[in-house]
């Protein structure tokens, strides 16, 4: 049985992947980016969870510090990465690792979509690679050292 458990968190218009804009986001659907997942890290227990609600995403992120036993977070938080400081301070008052990643490179994108207001307290920012953004993280999850904190 596994003892590595990862939450895999997304926020919204995550579910629309597959046929929102998929010039920029791919074909992909957040299922198949799931089902890859757990295909290529056999290893690892995930908890997968996206919402539309940022409330909804805090409690997620609560619940996953105090539940415990989860090596880090993969968090495409969507919009929110944009604008929202109460996220920001979610990541803050937690003490299990959160790797920041988009599907698409936020920096050369339209300007407000450039500046990301939870990378300061995430572990790091993963952006660009498509569906591939997302094992990038769970990989530089696996590579830190269970006490590394930002």
């Amino acid at each position: 049985m596994s003892t590595i458990s990862i939450l895999v968190l997304n926020g919204p218009n995550l579910s629309r992947l597959g046929k929102r804009e998929p010039e920029v986001y791919g074909r992909r659907t957040l299922g198949d980016i799931n089902r890859e997942l757990v295909e290529s890290f056999p290893e690892v227990t995930f908890e997968f969870f996206q919402t539309e609600d940022e409330g909804a995403m805090l409690e997620k992120l609560f619940h996953c510090e105090d539940k415990g036993g989860f090596r880090g977070v993969v968090l495409n938080a969507g919009a929110l990465t944009h604008y929202s400081i109460a996220l920001r301070d979610a990541i803050s008052a937690v003490t299990v690792p959160v790797v920041e990643v988009h599907l698409s490179n936020i920096y050369a994108r339209e300007e407000f979509r450039r500046t990301s207001v939870i990378s300061e307290v995430c572990q790091g920012v993963i952006s660009g690679f498509g569906a591939n953004s997302y094992h990038l993280g769970v990989r530089a999850i696996l590579g830190l050292n269970h006490s590394t904190q930002p």
